[in-house]
């Protein structure tokens, strides 16, 4: 008996890149409707940008920059290099959640490109970006945060952050697929996310004071790299090669973790 005999479709063997961005972004609009039903969904990255904003303003300013007001013209694009790196945890505990409650053994039974609901999943928390951006800029500017480069700039330091955000998102998919269930995702998530966050350039411009292998570091992270053009692009400064270090790096990840998330999703398959 065949599979369309039984009521079954067969994915096609191979499916055209024009076709898996449909898939992908219709996938991605379940994920934002999801949203809508569960505003609750979105309380992290609302509320941590706020807390991590007032805390390290208040307790670092003085020291760092002398005032706060200061503190907050490189304080402020650092934490949006940040924020991008926390807010792609949550897409990995979303997945871990759907791979467990049978959602994707669903659409491995649909006619669609087997990476669609692993595009889907990270274009549809797109929305989850902006919300954050939005929430972090605006408190940032009632601080008293002042942009000192035209509004082209400002939007391409958004677009920078958004599009590293997208690299980076595929390696918390990897982590939601490896993670046995969604409780560990977040803790897997962490071991990687707080060294390369706070061993950068995120919280202080001026790494001369680390240590040694400390700044070498720093020298070559790419979250240092987000944060020194997010800095330049927002609050004016010299742009260095700040931008294209970053999108060397964003396209790495997305060369090596896209194919291995593909690859490992169809082997759980």
């Amino acid at each position: 008996m065949t599979a369309i005999s039984m009521g079954v479709v067969e994915p096609p063997a191979r499916v055209g890149p024009r076709r898996t961005l449909r898939h992908g972004l219709t996938l991605a609009w379940r994920n934002i409707a999801q949203l809508r039903h569960s505003p609750e969904k979105l309380l992290d990255i609302t509320l941590m940008p706020l807390v991590f904003l007032l805390l390290f303003l208040y307790v670092f300013g003085g020291a760092v920059a002398g005032d706060t007001r200061s503190y907050l013209q490189q304080l402020l694009p650092g934490l949006v290099a940040q924020m991008a790196m926390f807010a792609t945890m949550g897409l990995g505990v979303a997945l871990n959640e759907d791979i467990h409650r049978g959602v994707f053994d669903r659409f491995r039974s649909l006619p669609i490109a087997r990476s669609a609901p692993l595009i889907g999943t990270v274009l549809g928390d797109t929305v989850r970006f902006v919300i954050m951006m939005t929430v972090l800029l605006g408190v940032g500017v009632l601080l008293g945060f002042r942009f000192h480069t035209d509004p082209l700039s400002v939007l391409g330091a958004i677009a920078l952050a958004y599009a590293f955000y997208l690299a980076v998102c595929w390696v918390s998919v990897l982590v939601g697929l490896i993670a046995p269930s969604p409780e560990t995702v977040q803790g897997i998530a962490m071991i990687w996310v707080m060294p390369l966050t706070f061993g950068s350039s995120v919280l202080i411009a001026d790494t001369s004071t680390m240590p040694g292998w400390l700044q070498a570091w720093t020298n070559v992270s790419p979250v240092s790299h987000l944060a020194d053009a997010m800095r330049a692009l927002m609050a004016g400064g010299d742009v260095g090669n700040h931008v294209w270090v970053t999108l060397a790096w964003a396209a790495g990840i997305v060369l090596v973790t896209f194919p291995l998330a593909v690859r490992l999703y169809a082997r759980r398959a």
